[in-house]
């Protein structure tokens, strides 16, 4: 692999005040989204909405890449060469067999050569997600390892094939568990997925961690400041990320805009650590835009206005601002 062209496409996308869109929403995800606004989930509305994102001006000084769908990589509606387009590649989940409850993600059949399609269309980093649910015994450790070694097989493939693999171990917030039920199993998760990862030699230095932060779940009544969020997050970290990962791009699901912009400010204002700490944020910089938007092209501006200032706000959280 060339790790050369590697290291500069992730210095790229962890530069100083930017971070990434994530705009990779499978079928049913998308077709929620814009049900929510009244809008038929089509390919052209897709088509209309997106190209409304990647073509909003001076974008590119908040934004250093955007991970795509299939169908949205294919249409090629990525017009700014500032911006570095990358691929989710993974294929959804599906039943941990003899696991009640447990899901495991598929998509290792058939990689490589998708890979090398995705690479003829100009993507150059590669996405992979796997999601632990927190609910009596689960995730169990047979969950937990057989998802970790997936993670660290589609990390090994995509350096080999050129691409900067970004690994999305995501413990979601569904429940009612305490913050520190979510330290412990989000801990379990990354130390597992670390040790696999240096078990199949992956190049630390060319990728990057997408994980959640810690947060209570969504139907525990005691929610969490950003400040404590903060906190809890850098203890897992520091606890179970190698020092040799330049950067952690957090996901924010389940959290609103603000939440997910206010948490990663504080993170920021309390880093003492050798990785970059950017966002990789699907609806947290989408929702205002899509209400801004409800389908009507009259809409366009003030929709590119709203997520120019969304992305605006999470390049300043960056800094701790």
């Amino acid at each position: 692999m060339n790790n050369t062209a590697l290291t500069s496409i992730v210095k790229a996308l962890i530069a100083p005040g930017k971070g990434i869109l994530a705009a990779d929403e499978s079928f049913p995800t998308i077709e929620k989204r814009f049900k929510s606004i009244g809008v038929d989930s089509t390919e052209e509305n897709r088509r209309t909405y997106r190209e409304l994102l990647f073509t909003t001006p001076g974008i590119e000084e908040f934004i250093s890449g955007v991970i795509l769908f299939d169908e949205t990589l294919r249409q090629q509606v990525l017009s700014n060469k500032a911006i570095i387009p990358g691929i989710k590649v993974d294929e959804g989940m599906e039943d941990f067999i003899g696991y009640p409850g447990e899901k495991i993600t598929r998509g290792l059949d058939g990689l490589v050569e998708r890979l090398q399609n995705y690479k003829s269309l100009g993507a150059k980093f590669t996405k992979w997600r796997a999601v632990f649910t927190i609910a009596g015994s689960s995730p169990g450790l047979e969950c937990v390892e057989e998802n970790t070694n997936r993670f660290a097989e589609f990390a090994l493939i995509s350096q080999k094939e050129g691409f900067v693999p970004i690994v999305e171990p995501e413990v979601l917030m569904d429940g009612d568990h305490d913050i520190d039920k979510c330290s412990e199993i989000t801990g379990m998760v990354l130390k597992m997925l670390f040790i696999k990862i240096k078990e199949k030699d992956v190049d630390l230095s060319c990728l990057l961690l997408k994980p959640n932060m810690i947060l209570p779940g969504k139907d525990n009544l005691n929610k969490a400041d950003p400040a404590l969020v903060a906190q809890k997050t850098l203890e897992v970290l520091k606890d179970t990320v190698p020092s040799e990962v330049p950067g952690i791009v957090f996901l924010s699901g389940g959290q609103t805009p603000d939440e997910a912009t206010d948490n990663l400010r504080e993170l920021n204002k309390l880093r003492s650590v050798s990785w970059q700490l950017s966002f990789s944020f699907g609806r947290a910089l989408q929702e205002p835009v899509l209400k801004a938007w409800a389908g009507k092209e009259e809409n366009r501006k003030m929709a590119q206005d709203a997520f120019f200032d969304r992305a605006k706000m999470n390049s300043e959280a960056r800094h701790g601002r």
